[in-house]
C-alpha cells in the first residue's frame, strides 16, 4: 500500500530564501531560523555568512533598537542575531574570527561611554566568548593589538558582562602554551592590580561586587587550572594576587580611611577565596581522609599580609556599621548582626583552618575566640553566626598541639603557642554551665543556637575520647576549676546524652499509618485501581525512602 498523501513539508525559511529579494530581518522573524542554522541548511548559511549579513547581525547586538517599537520585541532581532552568531556553526565562526572589518565592528561597542546597556553588552560579551573558544589565535592576536582593550573592559566594570569576558580569556584559551601567554599578558597590564583598586570606598556597589566576584573566580579558576596540569609555569595572575603586597593594598583600600560596608564584605571575599585550601571539584565521603593533594597550602605571603589588619576586623565585630532595626517573625530587631560582620566571622574560621601557628597566636592574643563566643550567645537566632562559630570550633579541636622535637610529648610548657585550644576548652565550659543554655530543659523557649550548642558540644567529647588532641585537651579540661568540672561533666552525663538520645530516635511507621499516606497519595494523585495495583511497589518503596530521610534528617 502506497501512501497517497506528501508528507513532506518545506520551511518557511527555504521559501523566504527562494526570493532574491529576501531580507535578514525576514528571516529573523521565523521561529525555526536558528533551529534551520544549527542543521546547516547550506543556503541559510551561504546567506549568513555574506558580509553585509554579519555586519547587520553585529551591527543589531550592539546597538540600541528602535524605541518605538513594543518592548517585548525591542530585543527580538538583537537576540535572535546572538543566538546565530554564537550557534557554533564553523562557518560563521570562521567568516567572523577570521576578517577584522568583522571584529572590528564588534570591538566598538566597547568604545562607548559608560554605562552599557547590560542586555547588549551580554550579546557583546556572548559573541566575544565564543569567539576567544572557537577561534582562539585569530581573536587572541586582534585583541591584544588592541591599545587600551583591558582598559576599556575595566571602564565598564560596572556591568557584569564585561567580568564574564575577562573570565572567558583566562578560561577558554586552549592551548596551555597560549593560555601562558594570555596571563603573561593579563598581568602586564596590571589586571589584578586594577581590579584591587576598584575595591574602595569611593567605587560604586556594582564596580566592587563584580571586581570582587572576578577576582575570587581567577583565583578558583587558576588553581583549577594548574591542579589540572601535570606540569606548567606559575600562574601569573594567581602569584600576583598572592603576593603580600597585593593582600596589604586590599586590607589598606577596605579599612583605611572611611569604612563602607559593601567595601569590607567585597574585600573580605576575595580574602576568604585565597585562604580557601580545598580544591573545588573534590568530593570526600569522610573529611578525615583528605590526602595533602586534595588540598591548596595557603601562601604565607597571604597570612603575613592579613596579620596586621586582624585588629581592624576586632574593632568591626566591636563596633559594627550603624543599622536600621529590623522587624522578624519574633518581633523587632534592634542591632541586627549585619552582612558585614558575618564576613569578619567567616575570615576567623578560615584564618583558623590554615592551621598557622603565628596565625592562632594573634588571634587569641586579640582575645577573638571569646569575641566570637559572645557574639554567638547574643544573637541567639542567627544560625548564619552559629554556623561559623561551630567552624571555629572544630578547627580548634582539630589542631595538634605542638610536640618536643625530642619526645615527641605534648609541650605543655608552651601551651600559649596554641593558646586557641586553650581558650576554646574554657570557653566550651562556660557556655555549657551557663543556665540560660539549659532553659530548653525547664520549658522554655528553646534558644536558636541549641542545635549548634549540641553539635559543639558532642565535638568536644570527641575530642576528648579521640582526636588529634586527645590527651592535650583532657589535661585542660581536668585542669579547669572543680566547679566547672562538675557542671561540664553534669551536662554531658545528662543534658546532652539526653539530647542526643532524643535526636537519635527512629521514625516508625506502622502498617495502618502507611495504608493511610497510601490512600491520601491516590487521592490526591487520582490512580485508578489499576494504575494503583501495577505502582504499588514502588510506592511502598518511595515511602521507606521517605520515611528513611525523615530519620536521617532528625539525627542531623
Amino acid at each position: 500500500m502506497f501512501w497517497k498523501f506528501d508528507l513532506h513539508t518545506v520551511s518557511q525559511v527555504e521559501k523566504l530564501l527562494e526570493r532574491d529579494d529576501v531580507t535578514l530581518k525576514e528571516l529573523l522573524d521565523e521561529d525555526d531560523v536558528l533551529q534551520e542554522c544549527k542543521a546547516q541548511n547550506q543556503r541559510l548559511l551561504l546567506f549568513l555568512t555574506q558580509d553585509s549579513s554579519l555586519q547587520e547581525l553585529i551591527s543589531l547586538i550592539i546597538h540600541e533598537p528602535p524605541s518605538d517599537r513594543e518592548e517585548k520585541l525591542r530585543y527580538k532581532y538583537a537576540n535572535t542575531a546572538c543566538e546565530l552568531l554564537t550557534c557554533d556553526v564553523s562557518a560563521i565562526n570562521d567568516k567572523v574570527g577570521g576578517d577584522d572589518s568583522l571584529l572590528n565592528t564588534l570591538y566598538t561597542f566597547l568604545e562607548q561611554d559608560p554605562p552599557l546597556n547590560p542586555l547588549l553588552a551580554s550579546f557583546f560579551s556572548k559573541t566575544f566568548g565564543n569567539l576567544i573558544a572557537r577561534k582562539t589565535e585569530q581573536t587572541i592576536s586582534f585583541l591584544r593589538k588592541k591599545e587600551g582593550f583591558i582598559a576599556l573592559v575595566l571602564k565598564h566594570m560596572d556591568t557584569s558582562a564585561m567580568m564574564d569576558l575577562l573570565l572567558r580569556l583566562i578560561s577558554c584559551v586552549e592551548p596551555s602554551g597560549l593560555r601562558h601567554d594570555v596571563l603573561i599578558w593579563l598581568d602586564k597590564e596590571k589586571l589584578i592590580q586594577s581590579l584591587i583598586e576598584f575595591i574602595q570606598p569611593q567605587t560604586d556597589n556594582e564596580r566592587q561586587a563584580n571586581a570582587s566576584q572576578a577576582l575570587c573566580d581567577i583565583i578558583r579558576l587558576s588553581r583549577d587550572q594548574v591542579g589540572q596540569q601535570e606540569a606548567s609555569d606559575a600562574d601569573p595572575l594567581l602569584a600576583t594576587l598572592e603576593l603580600q603586597q597585593t593582600v596589604e593594598c586590599l586590607l589598606k583600600n577596605m579599612f583605611e580611611g572611611e569604612k563602607r560596608d559593601i567595601c569590607i564584605v567585597s574585600g573580605t571575599q576575595v580574602l576568604l577565596a585565597l585562604l580557601e585550601t580545598r580544591k573545588s571539584g573534590v568530593e570526600l565521603i569522610d573529611p578525615g581522609s583528605q590526602t595533602l593533594d586534595q588540598l591548596y597550602s595557603v601562601n604565607n605571603s597571604i597570612l603575613l599580609g592579613i596579620e596586621p589588619y586582624l585588629k581592624h576586623y576586632r574593632h568591626l565585630l566591636l563596633e559594627p556599621p550603624t543599622m536600621c532595626s529590623m522587624l522578624t517573625s519574633l518581633g523587632v530587631l534592634e542591632e541586627p548582626f549585619g552582612n558585614t560582620r558575618l564576613h569578619a566571622c567567616r575570615l576567623m574560621a578560615a584564618l583558623l583552618h590554615t592551621r598557622a601557628p603565628r596565625m592562632h597566636r594573634e588571634l587569641c592574643q586579640l582575645d577573638m575566640i571569646n569575641l566570637l563566643l559572645d557574639l554567638f550567645f547574643k544573637f541567639t537566632w542567627n544560625n548564619f553566626l552559629h554556623v561559623q562559630m561551630e567552624h571555629c570550633v572544630s578547627a580548634i579541636l582539630d589542631q595538634t598541639p605542638p610536640c618536643d622535637p625530642v619526645d615527641d610529648e605534648p609541650d605543655l610548657e608552651h601551651t600559649h603557642s596554641h593558646p586557641d585550644t586553650a581558650h576554646t576548652s574554657y570557653g566550651d565550659a562556660e557556655m555549657f554551665s551557663h543556665q540560660d543554655l539549659l532553659s530548653h530543659g525547664r520549658g522554655g523557649m528553646r534558644k536558636g543556637y541549641m542545635g549548634h550548642l549540641t553539635r559543639i558540644a558532642n565535638a568536644v567529647v570527641q575530642s576528648v575520647e579521640k582526636g588529634a588532641a586527645q590527651g592535650f585537651i583532657t589535661q585542660l579540661i581536668n585542669g579547669l576549676p572543680e566547679d566547672y568540672r562538675g557542671r561540664w561533666q553534669k551536662f554531658v552525663d545528662e543534658t546532652l546524652a539526653e539530647t542526643n538520645k532524643r535526636n537519635a530516635v527512629d521514625l516508625v511507621f506502622s502498617d495502618y499509618q502507611i495504608q493511610q499516606m497510601t490512600a491520601n497519595f491516590v487521592d490526591q494523585f487520582g490512580f485508578n485501581d489499576d494504575e494503583f495495583g501495577n505502582t504499588m511497589e514502588s510506592m511502598q518503596r518511595s515511602v521507606g525512602w521517605a520515611e528513611s530521610g525523615l530519620i536521617w534528617w532528625m539525627k542531623e
